[in-house]
């Protein structure tokens, strides 16, 4: 079959917002995108749950959105988050970040007021008739506290610019229905289950540790396409220990920020609710890196 959204195949990052002082970072924010596009990466999203959406303004939110657009200036693809449970809020996002040049948009679920499915669909279907920039679904009922099931995915797949969907459920089965049932690209949206999903038939990943070892996802993703599975396989194995033990240490992104300080690139800031992490926590976040190669 052949899937819409195929544009977004392959790595996309979670981009981080880096805050100094309480404050948007614009410059470093400007040289992750550029990092990015050095590396080779896909695409960059910014203005998702790594990049601490929920503790942005809302002018913040276009702003860095803007920003990453005309960094990325055609040299790397942008996926802007522009999700909310607020219908309206969703349609002014998506409207703000195809003006200011973006890709495609990714959409999460509506979370906490937890619509029925007939509200997921219409609430996408709303989204979809006011603007035509290519979405793409993101499901997380573990943020969101509902799941968009895959019969109704189906239904939102056949609105024309619903072109993939971000998978975090964390089931292969729910993976596997949506790919049975609709023709949407589907993303992993869990780094340790790119290659479980792409078996299946997924086509890439929104990443988190593409924040720091971007190259290392994009080889295993070209090996598997490539047909070279033991390469694939090798490179899932070397890449779950950051998955497991990194990013498993206190709520995303506060260890993935944690890493990029170590690793020199970003100052490490969260805002709250999130907070830093212990020294304990830190001390397994050097062990991780350290195992990897990344730092002596």
């Amino acid at each position: 079959m052949s899937r819409k959204g195929q544009q977004f195949a392959g790595l996309t990052v979670a981009l981080v917002t880096p805050f100094k002082n309480g404050a948007v970072d614009e410059a470093a924010l400007r040289k992750l995108v550029d990092w990015h596009v050095e590396m080779g990466t896909d695409c960059v999203s910014p203005m998702g749950t790594t990049g601490e959406s929920p503790t942005t303004l809302h002018d913040e939110h276009e702003r860095i959105v803007s920003i990453v657009c005309e960094q990325a200036a055609g040299k790397i693809k942008v996926m802007a988050g522009t999700g909310s449970n607020n219908t309206v809020e969703a349609v002014r996002l998506t409207k703000a970040a195809q003006k200011a040049g973006a890709d495609g948009a990714l959409m999460v679920g509506p979370y906490y007021n937890k619509p029925t499915q007939e509200g997921f669909f219409q609430h996408f279907k709303a989204v979809t008739e006011a603007c035509d920039l290519p979405v793409v679904l993101y499901n997380i009922p573990g943020r969101t506290a509902k799941n968009i099931e895959p019969e109704t995915i189906a239904r939102i797949a056949e609105l024309p610019s619903i072109v993939a969907i971000k998978e975090s459920t964390g089931s292969m089965d729910q993976a596997s229905q949506v790919i049975a049932l609709t023709n949407l690209t589907l993303l992993s949206g869990d780094d340790s289950l790119t290659l479980p999903m792409m078996a299946l038939g997924g086509s890439g990943v929104v990443s988190v540790v593409g924040n720091i070892v971007p190259r290392d996802v994009m080889a295993m993703i070209k090996a598997f396409n490539a047909g070279n599975l033991e390469d694939a396989q090798r490179l899932h194995y070397k890449l779950f220990p950051l998955c497991r033990d990194l990013l498993g240490i206190a709520t995303n992104p506060i260890p993935i920020k944690a890493a990029m300080q170590v690793l020199g690139r970003d100052t490490g800031e969260v805002r709250l609710p999130l907070t830093p992490l212990t020294a304990s926590e830190k001390e397994v976040l050097n062990a991780t890196l350290r195992r990897y190669g990344l730092i002596k």
